[in-house]
């Protein structure tokens, strides 16, 4: 099975593809995590990317592509995948969608998780990442087991600058911008699968998992 998951930030993309991840024993790939390893390895890929974040630019598409094609082939993908952060524009849907023609792992299921703006102001405000190892958590949806501490690894959790509330705003501009028009792509193609992002974290599970007929 392979699934792509969409929706506003803090909508809980991370968190349910984990869990999807493990329901069905397939890979869940987050680009943020995967685009971290790749520079860390010092890949030939991870060394452009790591010239643009340097600057402070965008990662290029054809480099995200080209390190989403790496991770894809290793043999944990073999059953299936989910993407979790791309594509987050039509271009990148466009040529993520010969790229999994090229390796011919169509894609089954695109979640469209949605939730009102007011529930992203109140999940974003809570919101802390990992400083080590890039995992979030939320205190408002799953909090840690030990407060300032990632259940993973252990590192300390921060409040990112751009989950500030002050910044929210303009996330959500960028979003209904560039990634919303993803909806209407995947619907065209019959596989768009909206879900009601809001409530308790195993009712929002058990929605995705009717979606898509589990």
């Amino acid at each position: 099975m392979q699934l792509i998951f969409l929706g506003p930030p803090a909508a809980g993309k991370g968190t349910q593809a984990r869990r999807l991840a493990a329901e069905y024993g397939i890979a869940h790939i987050s680009t943020g995590d995967i685009l971290r390893a790749a520079v860390k390895a010092e890949t030939v890929l991870g060394r452009k990317a790591q010239q643009y974040m340097d600057r402070g630019a965008l990662v290029p598409d054809d480099v995200m592509i080209g390190i989403i094609q790496e991770r894809l082939q290793k043999c944990d993908c073999a059953r299936g995948f989910i993407l979790d952060g791309f594509p987050r524009t039509l271009p990148q849907a466009e040529a993520l969608a010969r790229l999994l023609e090229s390796l011919e792992k169509p894609i089954d299921y695109v979640i469209n998780m949605e939730v009102p703006v007011d529930e992203v102001l109140r999940r974003m405000s809570g919101r802390l990442t990992c400083q080590n190892c890039g995992t979030m958590f939320n205190l408002v949806l799953n909090p840690p087991r030990v407060p300032g501490r990632c259940d993973y690894c252990g590192g300390p959790l921060i409040q990112r600058v751009d989950d500030k509330v002050e910044t929210v705003h303009e996330r959500l501009a960028i979003y209904r911008k560039s990634t919303e028009p993803l909806v209407e792509y995947y619907r065209d193609r019959g596989v768009l699968r909206t879900v009601d992002g809001t409530g308790n974290i195993d009712a929002i599970t058990k929605r995705i998992i009717k979606a898509i007929g589990g």
